[in-house]
């Protein structure tokens, strides 16, 4: 008998150990990723076919400590390599691990491959050839800190590829993971099986194989020990038809029912194939449904579900995905009672969505990611009841507090948006210091932007009450949970005033005192739109009327529109970021304002300032509080450097104009003696600048009017 590895996923080891032990293997053993065994090659060539859980099966040929690549050499050369294959085949070598000696996988696997060779020319054989892509034979080392493993791949490419899926989806689960899944799921053959988001299939198909006794190594083309000198092929020959024949036999004898649903036809298209292909389509019921809408087919009875639902990092995915699973908690309590649900996350904080207790944790990697698969028991206790219309009850409040404070503030401020004629306004800022976010909304979507939490708010906490704020914030507004944004924030350190988040270009156009603007909630840090100067925009356009306005550190040129719109004798535009003066072009444009008069000027706004020559009527300035941008020459701290700015605009206001000078520094104190000395003065407009939804925070911005004296 033989000594062997077979390889498996970290989490595997015992349920592969137990799988094993059942297909005759003996002296089992877990370890690290991987069990160890004995078995003669007929039980190999069992063990090969029918596994689920195992990736590879390694012969072992030597065991030998490697403390530097001349130990590893000298491991490799030890053994009889032409003993057991010969040299016209076709080799690769895979080393896995480094240690301190063997810093490179790369490396490593170049000596053994040396010591292969170098044997074989010893023996006055030919040398065999390298091959990475399509090997006879893949020679396999382990290497942990000193300890060395090697041997020989039985197997071939890795047996999760069973032949039956030609096409994956994204972040697709490997199908020995997907059957250890449905091992710990608690589903056993004679209970119905259903999976509400099944996408190409693979946990339904892998279970029904295993109801239906279908080797899942059947479909394979090549085995490794086949290029072996020691292969016993009339053993395989035996083995491979009593599995065929079992395997065709099972799936007509077998009395357990699959259900897969999912919203994208086209995958389930996929589905079906796959199904086909692995033999075990007439046990699988597929259909199109949204797992939101989750109902119970016909005879299901207190059967399982099972699911791998998204749990995607990308910004702008969470509100969609907190919706998901709170609807399917909701679902499941409601349509499933004692039936068994097992989930698997990439997310604790979504599965704590779902508002199940969960009976049994099991961990189990997907790839690089940490995952873990959560098993409930759906009883009469934990059942939403329905409504009389036969609809679900709605979810209890989440974060009740905060529910109660975010109904408050939408209850005060719909009718003075209504009344003020704008779509844009903040519901809520900071309000509670447990729930640390800004929540503004843009028509019909909702831009949820998180502040950094004090380092004493571990991040765990500081995690779940986000979500708790996501989730409340979609059931009280009643807003379509694709349509929340949520972003984090988090303090500038200098660089740039504007920050951007992607590629992508999801613009919308919202409206504000009968102005169009155009807006952009997932794509940048800033939406295109400062909401706590709307006023000041409302009185520039009541002011602009037959004077030439300039915008400096313009953004996206909100202020330039609203003073054309008010009718403004001509506008200039100026910004160091093509983007966004873009961006202002568009603005513009969608208000019918184009022409001659209006210019846009792509410039550093402090060195464009200290050269203009042109006068204004009207000046709108909203520098940023610091800049060190590799744009401007000289760094700005508009504490520091407010004066110089007054200076040059002063040489450039006609004597009955007005600057409105804005910036969003705490506890900005403006140098009324200077000023003085500049033959300028200044009125603290701030109050009046602060619109009701901002007057919580009294210092998110502060708003000056600034005059020539004798004006």
């Amino acid at each position: 008998m033989n000594q062997y590895l077979a390889i498996t996923s970290r989490g595997l080891e015992n349920l592969l150990a137990e799988e094993l032990e059942q297909l005759g293997a003996s002296s089992v053993k877990a370890v690290n990723a991987g069990v160890r065994f004995r078995a003669d090659e007929k039980t190999l060539y069992t063990c090969c076919l029918w596994s689920r859980t195992a990736s590879r099966f390694i012969l072992v040929l030597s065991e030998f400590a490697v403390r530097d690549d001349m130990d590893l050499y000298l491991g490799a050369t030890a053994v009889n390599w032409p003993q057991y294959f010969s040299e016209n085949k076709r080799i690769a070598v895979d080393f896995n691990g480094t240690n301190r000696e063997i810093r490179n996988s790369q490396y490593g696997a170049l000596k053994v491959k040396d010591a292969i060779v170098d044997r074989f020319v010893k023996a006055d054989l030919a040398r065999p050839s390298i091959d990475r892509e399509q090997p006879d034979l893949r020679i396999h080392m382990r290497l942990s800190k000193e300890n060395g493993l090697l041997g020989i791949d039985m197997v071939g490419s890795g047996l999760h590829q069973r032949g039956y899926r030609t096409e994956a989806g994204a972040a697709p689960l490997r199908e020995t993971n997907a059957a250890a899944l449905v091992k710990k799921s608690g589903w056993t053959f004679d209970k119905p099986l259903l999976d509400p988001m099944c996408g190409s299939g693979t946990l339904l198909i892998e279970a029904a194989m295993m109801a239906a006794q279908v080797a899942p190594g059947l479909k394979r083309k090549r085995w490794g020990f086949e290029s072996l000198k020691s292969f016993k092929r009339e053993e395989w020959m035996e083995v491979h038809a009593e599995v065929t024949f079992k395997s065709k036999k099972g799936p007509a004898t077998c009395n357990s029912r699959f259900y897969g649903f999912d919203n994208d036809r086209r995958v389930l298209e996929t589905a079906k194939a796959n199904a086909r292909r692995a033999g075990v389509a007439d046990l699988i019921e597929f259909e199109l449904a949204d797992a939101a809408d989750l109902t119970k087919p016909e005879g299901f009875e207190e059967g399982v579900i099972i699911c791998n639902p998204p749990y995607g990092e990308r910004l702008g995915t969470t509100p969609g995905l907190i919706a998901l699973y709170t609807q399917l908690g909701v679902q499941l309590k409601t349509n499933f009672k004692g039936s068994i649900a097992s989930i698997y996350s990439g997310s604790d904080e979504l599965l704590s969505c779902l508002r199940m207790r969960a009976e049994s944790t099991y961990k189990l990697r997907n790839g690089a990611l940490d995952c873990v698969m959560k098993t409930y028991q759906i009883t009469a206790r934990g059942e939403v009841t329905a409504s009389q219309e036969g609809q679900p009850a709605p979810v209890a409040d989440v974060a009740p507090e905060f529910s109660n404070r975010l109904r408050k503030n939408i209850k005060k401020l719909e009718k003075w948006a209504k009344q003020q004629d704008i779509e844009c306004y903040r519901l809520y800022d900071a309000d509670l210091p447990d729930y640390n976010v800004a929540i503004d909304r843009y028509a019909d979507q909702i831009v949820i932007q998180e502040y950094a939490p004090p380092k004493s708010v571990p991040e765990e906490k500081a995690r779940r009450r986000l979500l708790d704020v996501v989730r409340a914030t979609i059931t009280v507004t009643g807003v379509n949970a694709n349509n929340v944004v949520l972003k984090t924030r988090e303090k500038q350190k200098g660089t740039n005033q504007y920050q951007k988040l992607g590629e992508a270009k999801r613009f919308m156009q919202v409206q504000e005192y009968g102005v169009k603007l155009e807006v952009n909630l997932q794509d940048y840090l800033d939406t295109g739109l400062f909401l706590d100067h709307r006023y000041t925009r409302k009185m520039l356009g009541e002011n602009a009327k037959g004077k030439d306005f300039l915008n400096l550190f313009a953004y996206t040129g909100t202020a330039t529109v609203h003073a054309a719109v008010g009718g403004a004798r001509s506008t200039t535009t100026v910004d160091m970021s093509k983007t966004y003066l873009a961006w202002a072009e568009r603005n513009m444009k969608l208000n019918g304002k184009v022409g001659r008069q209006h210019q846009y000027i792509h410039a550093d706004c402090l060195k464009w300032l200290s050269e203009e020559k042109g006068q204004y009527d009207l000046i709108f300035i909203d520098p940023p509080t610091f800049s060190n941008s590799k744009r401007m020459e000289d760094t700005f701290d508009v504490q520091r450097d407010h004066i110089k700015l007054m200076t040059d605009l002063k040489r450039m206001l006609r004597p009955l104009g007005e600057i409105v000078f804005s910036n969003n520094k705490r506890h900005f104190k403006m140098d009324m003696e200077q000023l003085d000395a500049l033959g300028l003065k200044a009125q603290n407009i701030t109050n009046r600048s602060i619109p009701m939804d901002f007057e919580r925070n009294k210092q998110i911005h502060n708003c000056w009017i600034i005059t020539h004296k004798e004006g």
